[in-house]
């Protein structure tokens, strides 16, 4: 995953088909959506050492 300013978006009804797949892509998304709230974090802690 690229950093960036966006969140990830999560997968539309019919990407997931249900058939506990491994990786689901709901898998994927949440493991997406953990880095980029360890990255936005990581930015905000920065920001703060640098104000």
């Amino acid at each position: 995953m690229h950093e960036t300013d966006q969140s990830p978006i999560p997968p539309a009804p019919n990407e997931c088909c249900e058939s506990g797949c491994d990786p689901c892509v709901w898998d994927i998304y949440y493991e997406e959506l953990r880095k980029w709230q360890e990255q936005q974090k990581a930015k905000l802690d920065v920001e703060q050492v640098i104000d």
